[in-house]
């Protein structure tokens, strides 16, 4: 099995709706994505995922997100746009291109990061 790895980032503002921190309150990070993608096999020329495509896919769903007042944007305006609920967003339009898509993590800090994927259905609950 072979993992692909690629990060980008990008600037945006949020606020988390009905949350008794100071978070309630706007402010915005500098997020890093890392996205995560597995293989079991490599192409003729040995590469499983070219690392140029795989950035360029990721930057298309985070250009999006820059700049952005996420809570503003139609798949924020329900549910708040925390690090765990950004990751999902962010997995999921990706996963549409690339069905190799294993994880998407997202760090709204250095020390603070949630990831998300989906189970495998071979595992056992």
């Amino acid at each position: 099995m072979y993992e692909i790895t690629i990060e980008d980032t990008f600037d945006a503002a949020h606020c988390l709706r009905e949350y008794s921190g100071t978070c309630r309150n706007l402010h915005g990070h500098t997020y890093r994505v890392c996205a995560r993608f597995r293989y079991t096999k490599l192409d003729e020329s040995g590469i499983a995922l070219d690392f140029r495509k795989a950035k360029q896919a990721l930057r298309n769903v985070t250009d999006y997100l820059d700049h952005t007042y996420m809570n503003e944007l139609p798949e924020f305006s329900v549910q708040n746009p925390t690090a765990e609920n950004i990751a999902r967003f962010i997995y999921c339009r990706l996963k549409e291109t690339h069905p190799e898509l294993a994880s998407v993590s997202v760090w709204e800090t250095a020390t603070s990061c949630a990831t998300y994927y989906e189970d495998d259905p071979r595992i056992a609950p």
